[in-house]
């Protein structure tokens, strides 16, 4: 396999069984539409071990009963496993790492060719010396299929090997410890059949949702370039398919065993069945090695667009390099190009594992910016999730007694909310009330990420046909949930929770939700402002058409111009925005005192709840709530939005309230960190850059104690990506150009990218004491960059050089049409 050494390898050089099912989930891999964790081929499910594969969309809903009560719930399901491999050498047992002596080992994902390596040299009981190299891969072009190679060597014996190959669909959702009481079972069986003379068929269906998920595998075993004959028992059993034969071993004389799978679901688009279609993939295929260079190829033209080159000082350069890459790897197994042609959302747990039952939440805001200024298009095919579940959206604002469009916290298949009505704390083993449903906030993020999304593609249509159409209802749904307070004339929204979480009611109200919630009303603001200045920027004819048929008329809009206008915020101890109306009332926490009972109180919740109390009662949150406000919006667009509600802003205010919220915050959340890194970019850099290295830990520590096997955070891992392609290059999008003002932490001493902007291919090299641009698209237009008075062309191939301190650069698109006015995120804090 060659050395594996350096940033473009994620590897492991012992085996832990304990760290198994952390290594399981990073070590996934998947091309958007389907993913594999990175369990061994002889392992089963249990403590150790827990094989998983997981297709976009794939959801089926099953009822559990808790303290006398049926609920139901959606999960992603984890399909047939396709990996099982189990090996018996000579009359020894089969083979299992914990049972025999481990000589070497090492496991390596080897992200640029996106494919998971794993070798070892095992010494039985008796004496008996084997090495095993393995290489696996989930095709990134063709997205149905997989494949798994084995190459065996006997290194000081001669004899027989007994090898058994399957697709295994007696598996359940036990993935998530806290699940475990809940409903698991969610596939029968439909059909399973040998095809042809070396393959076998497994055909399942979810119970509810009634998906049809068929695999077919094809086992060959080479010498070589030889193909040897084998006599394989096959054994069908309704949910399980195995393929039993031996092989015989010459010592020093390898063997290789080449496992391919082809995976359909009734979800694909142009066939006729899914079973007859995996059937016939796996005839024509070709050897794992051309697999395996095709896959690469993909691989490699991707991180071509969203690869970070970066040089640091510190010694720890490599590893952050690594990790920083481990991310953008994980973001492409999630949401790479074969989602464009699919209708699903981004899971905020990846499909990793079975956290969050695959739900998609609001960690959208964090990771379609990557995408936006790479590959848009997926930005694109992810938005449309969204749009395809207006209709769903409607329906619940009208439930809930609203008008527009109100999105769930947690969707799924239809855009129902999926937020589970109880919560178990696995500390104190209760099962409690779980409000966070109440996070409407989730709408502003969707009309946030759809006007990014046009911002810096320039897609127009997309605006006009699907973007305004919700950006409209979102809207009319924050108009409507406003409730006017004469006394104070002032519109107040009530009843809901922000992204703190920790807060989802107040400790003398029996009913849930929070009033005035400052992040909700502030970006409320800006949905219905921009909403208000859509006419500018559609084709009149299309705007007639959106009036017409949403029925808005000129009375609504001027209705979301006075609350646009008049929506209230709270304020305390000398100009702190308080997170929700009566903040200031709560108890302080002894921050130091819990730190010390418990050490990790990231989950402070949990351990209140178990001491018999809530953190409604204490100044204490999970993540940043206010500060995200900081996170989104510039200096110059907060002045605007507290003007436009009448309310004063001093840019000085921003500190206070960071260090204010910091200061109360248990960073429960591997959101919350990214977050407080951006905030502090320009103004505490070496503070900013230790939080950044701490977000970067969030998974591959696991510093959430256990969180990660069950998924990886992917709003977390995308997040740290922007902020270095974001923060610290200074990129911002707003007035129609592309804004470069780079505020490198002296850690980092330079970093080089690609970016698409407009259509437009970038390459950017930003360093401490300059800028330089490279012009990549040779169809694009003339690129024209101004810094200070400054304005120069740069066509095709052309680079241009920057030093720094002459003031910020912008890039200016071909077009000439404004689509937003200032009201966007900046580094400018």
């Amino acid at each position: 396999m060659g050395e594996q050494t350096g940033d473009w390898y994620w590897s492991y050089h012992d085996y832990q069984p304990e760290q198994e099912p952390l290594r399981e989930a990073l070590c996934t891999l998947g091309n958007g539409s389907f993913a594999t964790r990175g369990a061994a081929p002889e392992s089963t499910a249990g403590e150790t071990h827990y094989p998983g594969t997981y297709l976009a969309g794939g959801y089926n809903r099953a009822k559990s009963e808790i303290k006398g009560r049926v609920i139901e719930n959606e999960d992603l399901v984890n399909l047939p496993n396709w990996l099982p491999l189990r090996l018996r050498f000579g009359d020894g047992d089969w083979l299992d790492l914990e049972q025999v002596e481990l000589l070497d080992y090492r496991q390596t994902l080897a992200m640029r060719d996106g494919i998971l390596l794993r070798e070892m040299r095992i010494r039985e009981p008796g004496g008996r010396e084997t090495q095993l190299r393995q290489r696996r891969l989930v095709h990134m072009k063709d997205q149905h299929l997989a494949a798994l190679e084995t190459e065996l060597t006997a290194c000081n014996w001669s004899g027989s090997v007994e090898v058994v190959s399957a697709l295994d669909g007696r598996v359940l959702n036990e993935g998530v410890e806290r699940y475990r009481g809940l409903e698991s079972e969610h596939l029968e069986p439909l059909a399973s059949q040998p095809v042809d003379d070396d393959g076998i068929f497994l055909k399942m269906r979810t119970r509810q949702s009634r998906l049809e998920v068929a695999l077919a595998a094809r086992t060959r075993v080479y010498r070589g370039a030889q193909r040897l004959a084998l006599d394989a028992h096959v054994e069908c059993e309704p949910d399980q398919i195995t393929q039993r034969f031996q092989l015989q071993l010459e010592s020093n004389r390898p063997v290789t065993l080449e496992k391919l799978m082809a995976l359909y679901s009734s979800r694909d688009t142009a066939i006729t069945e899914c079973g007859q279609e995996a059937r016939s993939a796996i005839g024509p295929l070709p050897r794992f090695q051309a697999l395996h260079e095709s896959n690469a190829l993909v691989w490699h033209q991707l991180w071509r667009r969203f690869d970070l080159e970066i040089d640091l000082r510190d010694e720890d350069g490599g590893r952050i390099a690594s990790i920083l890459r481990l991310h953008i790897f994980h973001l492409l197994v999630t949401a790479s190009p074969p989602v464009m042609d699919l209708d699903v959302g981004v899971p905020a747990r990846g499909l990793h594992g079975e956290a969050y039952r695959g739900h998609i939440f609001w960690d959208e805001l964090f990771i379609f910016p990557t995408l936006d200024l790479r590959l848009p298009e997926i930005t694109r095919s992810l938005l449309m999730y969204r749009y395809r579940r207006l209709g769903a959206a409607r329906e619940a604002a009208q439930a809930a007694g609203f008008r527009g469009a109100m999105y769930p916290w947690q969707s799924g298949s239809n855009g129902r909310e999926e937020s589970q009505r109880l919560h178990l704390n696995p500390r104190s083993g209760r099962w409690t009330p779980d409000e966070t449903r109440l996070q409407r906030h989730v709408n502003s993020a969707i009309a946030y990420n759809l006007w990014q999304y046009v911002e810096t593609s320039g897609d127009n249509e997309f605006l006009s046909f699907y973007g305004a159409e919700m950006l409209l209802e979102i809207a009319r749904f924050w108009a409507s949930i406003a409730r006017h307070n004469q006394e104070l004339d002032r519109y107040e929204i009530c009843g809901v929770v922000g992204p703190d979480e920790f807060h989802t009611g107040y400790p003398d109200r029996e009913e849930p939700g929070l009033d005035n919630h400052a992040y909700t009303t502030l970006t409320a603001t800006w949905v219905l402002w921009r909403a208000l200045e859509l006419p500018h920027y559609l084709p009149q004819e299309r705007w007639s058409e959106l009036t017409e048929q949403l029925h808005i008329s000129a009375d609504e809009l001027q209705h979301w111009d006075n609350v646009s206008r008049k929506l209230r915020l709270c304020f305390h101890d000398d100009a702190i925005i308080s997170q929700f109306e009566g903040f200031e009332r709560l108890k302080e926490l002894d921050w130091e005192a819990y730190r010390e009972r418990y050490g990790d109180i990231q989950r402070l919740d949990r351990i209140l709840e178990a001491e018999g109390d809530s953190p409604n009662h204490y100044k204490a949150t999970k993540q940043a709530d206010v500060l995200m406000l900081f996170y989104l919006f510039s200096t110059e667009a907060l002045e605007r939005l507290f003007a436009r509600l009448g309310y004063a802003f001093d840019p000085e205010m921003i500190p206070r309230n960071i260090e204010y919220y910091s200061a109360r915050t248990s960073h429960g959340s591997t959101l919350s960190r990214v977050v407080d890194a951006w905030v502090l970019a320009r103004r505490d850099r070496p503070r900013s850059w230790s939080l950044f290295t701490q977000a970067l830990e969030s998974d591959v520590a696991d510093i959430q104690g256990g969180t990660t096997s069950e998924g990886i955070h992917l709003g977390a891992m995308a997040g740290t990506v922007d902020l270095i392609q974001r923060c610290y290059a200074g990129i911002e999008v707003r007035d129609q150009r592309l804004w470069l003002n780079p505020v490198l932490p002296e850690e980092l001493k330079r970093l080089r990218f690609r970016l698409r902007y407009r259509g437009q291919t970038i390459e950017l090299e930003v360093s401490h004491d300059r800028v330089r641009l490279r012009a990549i698209s040779p169809e694009a237009d003339v690129i024209r960059l101004t810094t200070g008075s400054e304005t120069v062309s740069l066509s095709a191939g052309e680079t241009h050089e920057i030093k720094r301190g002459a003031g910020s650069l912008f890039v200016e698109p071909p077009s000439s049409k404004p689509l937003a006015a200032n009201t966007s995120r900046s580094s400018k804090h």
